[in-house]
Parts: structure tokens; sequence; C-alpha cells
């Protein structure tokens, strides 16, 4: 299974903006040329993952209502996340965005807003950068609706959900989380985006802090999903 970054157009698309994809590839391929997101090997453009990596991608098939994925975590879905969180690979985030963008377009999913998961302003200083902003945008960017990156704010700092169990996970993540503004959601459809799912209490939480909020609905969309979630 070769990965590949394209995705159909939207309905908006046209030759013209294709054209114009067309030529962006080609410079951003000669400034920087491609490798593959899990290992560096070359790739040819418009892949994500050399044939090795691509190998071990597992679409996510999980029935789930309030969350999509686009494949489970593991292989080289989950190297490409551990180095672009945690090695300072914040250019990982244009073709893994290219990946959530398919998960996106084979769920048909629509929305008034996307909001991404909110780091703890400590943890954003020490990183530098919000992977699931990064994610969040491209996926704005392609439904053209609002990305308010700023909407929901961490009340609390929370102990890293890598290093807890289930029923931790729920506990730390409880109320952790509150909208700046209720007036951008109320009514509204929402996307939050994350990189992973695990257990679901990250989203959980960010979900009744938007149902408070009063927002109509929202949906869950994460590159990967582990485990069981």
């Amino acid at each position: 299974m070769i990965v590949t970054t394209s995705f159909p157009l939207s309905s908006s698309g046209s030759a013209l903006s294709l054209a114009f994809q067309t030529l962006a590839t080609a410079f951003f391929d000669a400034l920087s040329p491609p490798a593959c997101a899990a290992c560096d090997a070359p790739i040819a453009s418009r892949q994500v993952f050399c044939a090795s990596c691509a190998g071990t991608v597992v679409r996510d098939s999980f029935p789930d209502e309030e969350a999509i994925a686009f494949a489970r975590f593991g292989g080289a879905v989950a190297n490409a996340l551990r180095r672009f969180k945690y090695e300072e690979r914040a250019d990982l985030a244009r073709p893994l965005s290219h990946l959530l963008l398919r998960a996106v377009e084979d769920a048909q999913i629509r929305a008034d807003v996307v909001i991404p998961v909110p780091l703890h302003p400590r943890r954003l200083a020490e990183r530098g950068y919000n992977q699931a902003a990064l994610l969040a945008r491209a996926v704005a960017s392609h439904l053209h609706v609002p990305f308010l990156p700023r909407a929901l704010e961490r009340q609390r700092q929370t102990a890293q959900q890598a290093r807890l169990g289930r029923a931790e996970r729920q506990e730390n993540m409880a109320e952790a989380f509150k909208v700046r503004d209720p007036r951008s959601v109320q009514g509204k459809s929402v996307i939050v985006v994350d990189d992973v799912l695990t257990t679901g209490a990250t989203l959980l939480a960010c979900r009744q802090a938007l149902f408070r909020a009063g927002a109509s609905q929202v949906l869950g969309v994460c590159l990967a999903r582990a485990g069981s979630a």
C-alpha cells in the first residue's frame, strides 16, 4: 500500500487549482526533496511513506459516531507521529495533514468550525508548536471554514496521557478544558482535531466543554487510533 498525499478535489476544485497545486508541489520538491515521514528514505512526489514503511499502514475501520481516524496507531504512522510530536519535526505536518484530509474526504465530513485540542501554555512553550493545531489548520483550509486555534483552552496542566492507564486518563482530563468565548461555537457543528485517539478521554473532555458552551455537534478527527478506542 503506497500512501500518497493525493485526495479528491472539493466541489470548488478546478483545472486552475489543480495546476496551481502541481506547480506548488514541484516548487517545494525542488527546495526539499521528498522523504519518507517515518524513516527519511527518498520517495516520489506526493507520497508520504516509502514502500517498506507504507506496507505497515493499516487504515482505521473502527465504527465510531464520535470520532474518525485515518489509520491504526502502529508501524510507519506511529513512527511519523513520534517524530512529529517529540523530535521537533513540525515539517511533517504537511504530509501527515494530507493523510488526515483523506480520512475527512472518505467520511464526507462537513462542519462550521475546526478547533485543535490545545496544549497547556507551558507544554506549548517547551515543544514550540501544537501538533494538533498544525493538522487542524489544514482541515479548516480544506473545508473552507474558520480555524479557531484558541477556542478551547486548558484550565489546568494535566499529566501526559501516554503515561497513564484508561481510568487514570479519564480522571486526568475531567473538566480540563473550557471554551474561551461560547459565542464562537453556539449552534455550530465543530470538528476537534488531535493527533492520536487512545481511550477517548481527551476528546470526551473537549466534547463536554463544547456542548456546555452550546455547540450543536462535535466530531473528533485524528490521524491515528490506538488500542481499542
